[in-house]
């Protein structure tokens, strides 16, 4: 678990004995050792949380469909207990492949549910045959999906704490979910919380430049924005870092520094974030684990104490 100091902000953070690698009154900023011997799967199913799969979430000819992990409790739908926060799960892979059955990511909605979370792990539409805004139009569904009436009350969650997490891939969405928009956190597809770890952030031949992105992982966002030349509109449109404001949710950002996403795209975007004054917490990880790959005991502490402070522990909304 981390060290709690490792989540203040603000008032703090000026305190040396923090003994931060670097310190923000919009966030922190830290260095941590790899852990060497974390290899997939990351996580494994938990029998004891219970799943409800394959929930349609869209309409149309192809509803995409999402799996819900609830609380344990002593009713499973937690009634007769005060709302819940809700989290989004959105799982990586280039855009084009993934799913929310795999291990991995049951296993990471079963870990937010554990933690008290309505945690929902959605499926979208996945290019070539798709592209740009086809898979973040599904994650505003989903969030949408989440804040109707009847979700709130079947599942007894709050509809204004709904967080989001993603890796890869999911994290550019989960990201973009959390700066696309401006305003209240609690209303249409607005989150109040954020965690991306290794999202590729600045998909524009501008932030090609960042790092320097390899011609395998060029070809990938282009064909994700459907797009012959980074320098078209989509390219810009799926890029977070350009839809910054000051009335964004905090974010957790996770990246390694020798990975394929250049880590250059999330110092840059943590950098946009809190000169726009907003709270961005960002580790960065010795090594080249890449997304699911960095949720190592110490990473997965850092995340729960980050959504206790942003979700589960806060009353109303706070907005800078």
């Amino acid at each position: 678990m981390p060290n709690p100091t490792v989540v203040r902000i603000a008032a703090v953070c000026a305190a040396a004995t923090l003994g931060l690698a670097g310190c923000s009154p919009q966030g922190t900023t830290e260095e941590v050792p790899s852990e060497s011997e974390v290899v997939y799967p990351v996580f494994q199913t938990d029998p004891d949380v219970p799943v409800l799969e394959d929930v349609p979430y869209t309409d149309g000819v192809e509803p995409q469909l999402l799996d819900v992990c609830l609380p344990v409790s002593d009713d499973a739908v937690g009634r007769g207990q005060e709302p819940r926060p809700a989290i989004v799960s959105i799982h990586g892979g280039s855009w084009r492949r993934g799913d929310k059955a795999a291990v991995t990511w049951r296993g990471i909605c079963q870990w937010f549910a554990s933690e008290g979370y309505v945690t929902v792990s959605i499926n979208y539409r996945l290019a070539p045959e798709h592209t740009f805004p086809a898979h973040f139009e599904d994650a505003t569904d989903a969030v949408r999906w989440l804040r109707d009436e009847e979700q709130v009350e079947a599942f007894n969650l709050d509809p204004d704490r709904i967080g989001v997490f993603g890796g890869s891939a999911g994290g550019n969405l989960a990201a973009l979910l959390g700066t696309k928009g401006e305003g209240d956190w609690t209303t249409g597809t607005r989150v109040a919380a954020v965690v991306d770890l290794s999202a590729p952030i600045d998909l524009t031949e501008a932030g090609a430049q960042l790092g320097g992105l390899t011609d395998e992982f060029r070809r990938v966002q282009l064909d994700y924005l459907g797009c012959t030349d980074l320098l078209c509109d989509a390219a810009r449109e799926a890029s977070p870092n350009y839809w910054v404001d000051e009335t964004d949710p905090p974010f957790f950002v996770a990246h390694s520094i020798d990975e394929f996403v250049p880590l250059e795209q999330s110092e840059h975007f943590v950098d946009v974030l809190r000169d726009a004054g907003v709270r961005a917490d960002l580790v960065t990880v010795e090594g080249t684990a890449h997304a699911a790959a960095l949720l190592t005991e110490d990473m997965q502490g850092r995340i729960v104490a980050f959504f206790a402070e942003t979700l589960r522990d806060r009353v109303g909304t706070v907005l800078p």
